[in-house]
């Protein structure tokens, strides 16, 4: 069982920055694809970002492109998704999420475990 904790979400000004980040309690998460989706008041959960196991790979959804990026530090513990250029439309809970396969998808279905989700709300 791995357990997911995302911190790092707030309240910040359109055009600012957070960096969220993803821990695994008592396991590394080196083997694992790594993804952050986010769901906003009544709508859908929708993918945000994806990173393979090895960090070689990585997608984006086309509303977060160019301004967000997502990393995995060497030690593989921890996932980062660093969010620049905030807009209002930003505003939701962000979950990470962690596929046994070891590759991403921007479906929730490819991953097995998930956060409680850190919520981003971007004033305007």
């Amino acid at each position: 069982q791995v357990q997911l904790v995302e911190s790092g979400g707030g309240l910040v000004q359109a055009g600012g920055s957070l960096r969220l980040s993803c821990a695994a309690s008592g396991r590394t998460l080196g083997s694992y694809g790594m993804g952050w989706f986010r769901q906003a008041p009544g709508k859908e959960r929708e993918f945000v970002a994806g990173i393979n196991w090895s960090g070689g790979r990585r997608e984006f959804a086309d509303s977060v492109k160019g301004r967000f990026t997502i990393s995995r530090d060497n030690a593989k513990i921890t996932v980062y998704l660093q969010m620049n250029s905030l807009k209002p439309e930003d505003t939701a809970v962000y979950y990470c999420a962690a596929a046994v396969s070891g590759y991403y998808g921007s479906s929730g279905q490819q991953y097995e475990y998930w956060g409680q989700g850190t919520q981003v709300t971007v004033s305007s």
